[in-house]
């Protein structure tokens, strides 16, 4: 599989130079002392279990649409972009070329607040099953009525917990400011949702509908700093604006074919997860890559979309 790609895929990075601090469901992080470098492979999670068989160029395209993202909505908020161009890293990192190259960043240390920052745009996924249930989404009352994949007006704030495990578990707004005090409760809410609403803004005119997503920040300095990804196909829910209803589900921008392949199997979400066919591995690959040059404008590999 791999021939049939220019850019041949990466399931796992080694970079011996540096000690790895971290290694998630798809990014591979080092540490650098006062920095962090990382990584963001090719594999890709569903049901919360690391798939066997990565996608070709997705490393790359949530790393360059991050990028995109952080230099475009600077203005909101600073983030911990140092570095994403291989020859501005350290020496020690130029042997390793080709894992790095288009893939990685290299970013400041800070202090990661406990709280994913979700915001939800549009009624969709976990919250139209909350809904439902209870008239409410993540305990915010909403009106009688609403539709699946119905836009809110204002956008919810729907924070929650970071699990290492398992899946995150929804908090109020009170529970936020526990956990980091009021004032800092109150500054990530905000910039979430000034974040959230300028890349909506965006996207839209891009003909794409950014229904839901989710952030993570950190501390330097007593500095609020947006770290980790933006706005990419993993951590948000890209809708075509083109044939969009209310009323019903909606084809996004990710890994639905994945998704989609495995509900087919008798596979009871638990590692480990089976191997992807190439068609499944194709389409969704196609799937990335064509979010990244509708929302950016051009193609990943440089030229214009």
């Amino acid at each position: 599989m791999t021939a049939a790609f220019p850019h041949p895929p990466i399931l796992e990075s080694n970079i011996p130079a540096f000690p790895l601090w971290r290694r998630g469901k798809v990014r591979d992080v080092y540490d650098l002392g006062d920095r962090l470098l990382i990584v963001t492979t090719d594999r890709l999670s569903a049901f919360d279990v690391v798939l066997p068989t990565p996608i070709p160029d997705k490393g790359r395209v949530l790393t360059q649409l991050s990028l995109f993202w952080f230099r475009l909505l600077s203005d909101v908020i600073p983030n911990h972009i140092l570095a994403s161009e291989v020859s501005e890293y350290p020496a020690e990192l130029h042997a390793y070329r080709d894992q790095l190259e288009g893939r990685s960043m290299l970013v400041r240390k800070t202090d990661p607040l406990p709280v994913e920052c979700v915001v939800r745009g549009y009624i969709t996924g976990s919250g139209w099953k909350d809904y439902k249930k209870t008239g409410s989404v993540c305990g915010i009352p909403l009106p009688a009525g609403l539709r699946e994949s119905e836009r809110l007006d204002p956008p919810l704030f729907t924070p929650s917990t970071k699990a290492e495990t398992g899946h995150d578990e929804n908090i109020s707004f009170e529970e936020v400011a526990k956990l980091i005090g009021p004032e800092r409760a109150a500054e990530v809410r905000d910039v979430t949702l000034a974040i959230y609403t300028k890349a909506r803004d965006h996207a839209a005119k891009r003909g794409i509908l950014l229904a839901d997503t989710k952030f993570e920040f950190g501390v330097q300095d007593g500095r609020l700093i947006w770290i980790d990804e933006a706005l990419t196909p993993d951590s948000s829910r890209f809708w075509p604006q083109a044939g969009y209803e209310a009323g019903k589900g909606q084809p996004s921008f990710d890994k639905q074919y994945v998704r989609d392949y495995l509900e087919t199997l008798d596979w009871d979400k638990t590692p480990p997860g089976p191997a992807l066919p190439d068609d499944v591995v194709t389409r969704t690959r196609a799937k990335y890559r064509e979010a990244y040059a509708l929302l950016t404008g051009r193609d990943l590999d440089g030229g214009a979309a």
